[in-house]
């Protein structure tokens, strides 16, 4: 059963479908720069862990090694 319709009710129909596809294209390009924006912060994170745990060792190591030499000195 194939429908005719109207030239204009064609016209607003196709005007209706590229306006669709431009909200579904901003839908996918926001949802794109949601998952960035999403795995920098968690890339964020894990790089800020590891370097306060760098940094807490490096603080214990320095602090075990002026024990070590005040020892010696005592």
């Amino acid at each position: 059963m194939s429908q005719t319709h109207s030239k204009s009710r064609q016209q607003a129909e196709i005007a209706f479908g590229n306006l669709q596809s431009q909200f579904f294209a901003r839908n996918r390009a926001v949802e794109e720069l949601d998952s960035l924006v999403c795995s920098r912060d968690e890339k964020t994170v894990l790089l800020r862990e590891a370097r306060l745990a760098k940094e807490l060792q490096d603080r214990a190591t320095t602090t075990a090694s002026l024990l070590a030499k005040r020892a010696n000195t005592a």
